[in-house]
């Protein structure tokens, strides 16, 4: 098993395969995660990322493959274990969602949004877990007032921060950004990300990064995998995949990256020419 320094994985995928309708979605992706790390998955739309972390966090069921995940007790095997087995092992992996307005309940305020895993999990008193939710927007910079009011009341950074602490608030270990910033305005997106880190430098997080846009996934990820039609094509070191990818796919995601330079045109690859 691949690790860190430390010797100190928190995932290992091997093998993982699925399909829908005979079509496949993902095949035979293997890949580890080491903690405290940030594994950006990147690919267009259609190219098998949201399929792949909804397989590992057991949303969906997946045809073939192993899950390992480091657990608090140690390791175990995901893909083996029922519904009740898989419950505790919910506080230790949370997914941030895309859409910051679809994924909050607009009929629940703020308190009962952050309340309510608290509630699911058991965990506190009324008293204590007040504490806790107060504590959480704190965490990610919104003021106690927002207790009150509903998801339609803020702005989309906003809600997304509702949304981040609401899968922050039973402590994860492993959170998985489901192209969490891309419904953003750039100026948020910059925000979002800011915030993201540094919640990880506080909390210990280790997160699985899905995205699309490359420019986001070379701030934030220390390694990628880059995927296309249900693979992976490509993986390593972001900025050595930056400096020097390897693959036709990968040249071709990257040709489409914007420079921030208003005079530089932008002069993606041709698909046909590179044979994709």
């Amino acid at each position: 098993m691949t690790t860190d320094a430390n010797g100190d994985a928190i995932l290992k995928v091997t093998g993982l395969s699925k399909s829908f309708d005979g079509v496949p979605a993902v095949e035979d992706v293997s890949f580890d995660v080491r903690r405290s790390e940030t594994l950006g998955i990147v690919g267009e739309s259609g190219s098998g990322k949201t399929t792949l972390v909804r397989c590992i966090l057991r949303a969906i069921d997946h045809e073939e493959g192993i899950v390992e995940y480091n657990s608090r007790d140690g390791w175990v095997e995901l893909q083996d274990m029922r519904p009740k087995e898989l419950i505790p092992l919910r506080r230790e992996m949370q997914m941030i969602f895309q859409d910051p307005f679809a994924s909050l309940n607009p009929r629940m305020t703020v308190r009962e949004i952050l309340e309510e895993p608290l509630i699911i999990h058991q965990v506190g008193d009324r008293t204590e877990r007040l504490d806790t939710v107060v504590d959480m927007l704190n965490h990610v910079q919104l003021d106690r007032d927002a207790l009150t009011r509903y998801p339609h009341a803020f702005s989309g950074g906003q809600r997304q921060r509702i949304g981040i602490a609401r899968a922050l608030i039973l402590r994860p270990d492993l959170v998985v950004c489901d192209e969490s910033v891309s419904a953003l305005d750039v100026s948020v997106q910059a925000q979002i990300i800011n915030l993201l880190e540094d919640l990880q430098q506080e909390l210990g997080l280790t997160y699985l990064f899905v995205a699309h846009d490359l420019s986001v996934v070379q701030h934030i990820c220390d390694r990628v995998l880059v995927m296309h039609q249900g693979r992976v094509v490509e993986s390593g070191e972001v900025d050595e995949i930056f400096a020097n990818p390897q693959e036709n796919y990968t040249k071709l995601l990257l040709s489409a990256i914007p420079s921030p330079d208003p005079d530089i045109r932008l002069k993606p690859l041709d698909r046909r020419e590179l044979g994709l």
